[in-house]
């Protein structure tokens, strides 16, 4: 990492990442304040379903593709984070009667949110890349 928090490739012929660069990403991700699995996954989902959508939709994008059933509060809950974290922007939609009244809670990515998913690709790229092959691993 350079002094202006920009990576330098030292992987060697081989692509393989050095130990000192691994835990440079890693202090980089700290300062820069990236993304967890679950928030990342969040955001993709919203991104996937379009402005404007509500934890419903995203819970049935993000549970369509991980294939298993997904918490509504745990994404409500990721939401509130990526919202704090300025990722995504929330409004209040009109009250409706069949939800007795109440207003739908509708949330877009930010442009800051969309920077995050590109860095947070990259990074996760570059580490891919560094990995030795996994002979015989299975997942």
């Amino acid at each position: 990492m350079t002094g202006d928090n920009t990576l330098v490739d030292r992987t060697d012929s081989t692509n393989r990442l050095h130990g000192q660069d691994f835990f440079s990403i890693i202090e980089q991700m700290r300062e820069r304040n990236y993304l967890g699995e679950f928030e990342l996954m969040v955001l993709l989902a919203l991104i996937q379903t379009g402005d404007d959508a509500y934890g419903l939709p995203i819970s049935q994008e993000l549970a369509n593709h991980r294939r298993r059933d997904v918490s509504l509060g745990s994404v409500y809950a990721a939401l509130d984070r990526l919202e704090r974290k300025g990722c995504v922007s929330s409004a209040l939609g009109e009250p409706t009667a069949e939800r007795g009244g109440r207003a739908k809670r509708y949330f877009r990515a930010t442009k800051a949110g969309l920077r995050q998913v590109h860095e947070t690709r990259k990074v996760l790229t570059r580490l891919w890349h560094g990995l030795p092959a996994l002979k015989g691993a299975r997942a």
